[in-house]
């Protein structure tokens, strides 16, 4: 198999093991078998330890020495720490991605919200959040600050699902209203304020892992 080849099936299955632990397939601890995902995705041993490596930069599996891979725990310490660097970053694209937004973006990003509020349990509320939040934040045209978030709302919806597994009443997001309300008024510092005290809002003590 070619380098280029390899890559690109350890991408695709790195992101299928996300998608399961995301959604709680795959389990808080339960060992990732290299045997058994080399047989599954039909690879050898090389792309599956890729993926091993891209899912352990994004904080979704583990490593133990002599002891393989496993998924990693739910850790109230990891959502303060995703909620902090997300409040910052969100803050920092849109910033950047103001002075970019138009009437059409704003109006997607509407559509996302009332999708959000009418969503029928919390993977359609969290896929309609996650769109409202890349589409404001698109426009700064940093691939590197988005590709950094993009991992960062992984690592939140995998917190957001464990939370909400065995319940579900689809929120009002009032912040999310706000935030476009204030960016329509032209008051961009406003919209940024709201953006980051909302996603810090993540880490707030409670019985369930908070939305954002």
């Amino acid at each position: 198999m070619s380098r280029e080849k390899s890559e690109t099936l350890a991408a695709r299955i790195a992101e299928v093991l996300a998608e399961r632990i995301i959604a709680g397939a795959l389990a808080p601890g339960e060992r990732l078998r290299q045997e058994g995902l080399a047989t599954e995705f039909g690879a050898s041993h090389v792309p599956v330890r890729e993926a091993f490596r891209r899912l352990e930069a994004q904080g979704l599996v583990v490593s133990e020495p002599r002891r393989g891979v496993k998924v990693a725990p739910v850790d109230p310490a990891d959502v303060r720490e995703v909620a902090e660097m997300r409040a910052a970053l969100e803050g920092l694209a849109l910033r950047h991605a103001v002075p970019h937004l138009t009437d059409a973006i704003l109006d997607q990003a509407e559509d996302a919200l009332r999708a959000g509020d009418k969503a029928p349990d919390v993977r359609a509320w969290e896929e309609a959040n996650r769109r409202f939040h890349r589409l404001l934040l698109a426009p700064c045209g940093m691939k590197r600050l988005l590709s950094a978030l993009d991992d960062l709302h992984a690592a939140s919806a995998r917190f957001l699902f464990a939370g909400w597994r065995s319940e579900w009443e689809a929120p009002s997001d009032r912040d999310h209203r706000a935030i476009l309300n204030a960016l329509r008024q032209g008051h961009a510092d406003t919209a940024v304020a709201i953006l980051v005290r909302h996603v810090q809002a993540i880490a707030q003590p409670s019985a369930k892992v908070r939305k954002g």
